[in-house]
């Protein structure tokens, strides 16, 4: 006899226990990924050469890391779990390390300053489809492969140089003095090469005053730059263009006071030059180099809050390349995760590529994305070393001080 149902009716049919294991399955799952995950943190590999040739940068780019979680959560963001990787200033280490830290839990990666270290590991990162944004490296073919977990805030090296020409000019025209000749020393690294070969395509766009008389490339970690410096001494050149690390750039003031050369400008398009390190072991000799890099913006009210956040943590230390993108790079994986509410990589990726910040540091108009994984809004400046500190002098829109021009002869600082 059958039975029919009524609304007090307990019995369990196969089909209302199917439904009711799915509905508690659906209602188990969902609150991890959506609600739970507000309350949870998100673990960043962050991937730096700590030691090696690279260490001070590494190390600098870690103070970076060290003033984010106050920042974050003055910014309403969710907390971030960091996992710290030294890639020894090495591309095999830096691969091997990747690997490392995500068999270990790393949802995000965040790194490495040297664009053949952050090569590596965007490889890596693809291949187990983990979110990697880049920190530091120019490198323009990183964001050329078709990746889709792989994203650049800072500029390519075409954008530097394009800039970096831009800037110069605009500095000539202020000052009303421009070299005609330029020798072009640069390191011979992934990031080096990658420059030279931007020149070769960018500079006959902006119609510079100045030819470039010779090109002298080295050997980053060499301990000696003496014969390179005599070499571009003896061509007559009125300025350095220059393409260097911190290291180098150190061996080669000091040759500039030995040899008695003190050209009328020294025009850096990558770091080096305005490193603490390099301004603290120099003192006066340090002054006068113009970079021309990725910088920040210090009329913009996040920029000001990062270099008190920075000055309290790690007093007398000048805010930098390294700490900005350092910040924004974490800031664009806490944004992500609050986006996404989830820890899920694919998950994370979509909401990175939906990334829309516009309090941020970095001159522009703030942190996109574009189709490739690349912040093609982003834009440079020129600052100068000044009795120990470093002051932004254009674009004139993101400039806080006027060029001293030309620089001060070595032999003339006391």
């Amino acid at each position: 006899m059958n039975r029919k149902p009524h609304m007090g009716d307990k019995r369990i049919t196969r089909r209302t226990m199917t439904a009711g294991l799915g509905a508690s399955v659906v209602a188990g799952i969902a609150p991890m990924n959506i609600v739970r995950a507000q309350d949870a943190t998100l673990k960043v590999g962050v991937l730096l050469p700590r030691s090696g040739a690279q260490a001070g940068i590494g190390q600098d780019c870690q103070r970076g890391v060290d003033i984010t979680p106050g920042l974050l959560k003055d910014l309403g963001m969710p907390p971030l779990q960091i996992m710290n990787g030294d890639t020894e200033t090495s591309v095999e280490v830096a691969r091997s390390r990747a690997e490392k830290m995500i068999s270990d839990g790393a949802q995000v990666l965040v790194g490495a300053f040297d664009s053949g270290q952050s090569t590596a590991i965007a490889q890596v990162a693809e291949q187990k489809g983990i979110p990697y944004v880049i920190n530091i490296a120019a490198a323009p073919q990183i964001t050329e492969q078709g990746y889709k977990f792989v994203f650049r805030n800072f500029p390519t090296a075409g954008m530097i140089l394009a800039d970096a020409f831009a800037n110069q000019k605009e500095l000539f025209e202020a000052t009303g003095a421009a070299p005609k000749t330029v020798v072009f020393m640069h390191v011979n690294d992934t990031f080096g090469t990658a420059m030279k070969g931007g020149i070769g395509a960018v500079m006959p766009k902006f119609d510079m005053p100045y030819k470039i008389v010779d090109t002298i490339a080295y050997d980053p970690t060499a301990r000696d730059l003496s014969v390179e410096v005599a070499k571009a001494k003896a061509t007559g050149a009125d300025a350095l263009l220059m393409v260097s690390r911190l290291n180098d750039a150190i061996l080669i003031t000091r040759e500039l006071v030995k040899q008695r050369w003190s050209p009328m400008a020294i025009l850096s398009m990558g770091p080096g030059w305005y490193e603490d390190q390099y301004l603290k072991t120099l003192g006066k000799i340090a002054d006068g180099p113009l970079s021309f890099v990725p910088w920040y913006d210090p009329n913009k009210p996040m920029s000001k809050k990062l270099d008190e956040a920075l000055a309290k943590a790690h007093p007398g230390v000048n805010l930098n390349t390294n700490h900005v993108y350092t910040f924004e790079a974490l800031l664009v994986a806490a944004d992500a995760f609050k986006r996404a509410r989830s820890t899920d990589p694919k998950a994370l990726a979509d909401a990175i590529r939906q990334t829309n910040i516009t309090d941020n540091v970095s001159p522009g108009p703030g942190i996109q994305f574009n189709e490739k994984g690349q912040n093609d809004k982003l834009k440079d400046s020129a600052i100068q070393n000044r009795a120990g500190k470093l002051v932004t002098v254009a674009p004139k829109v993101a400039a806080n001080a006027k060029v001293e021009w030309p620089l001060q002869p070595y032999d003339r600082r006391g």
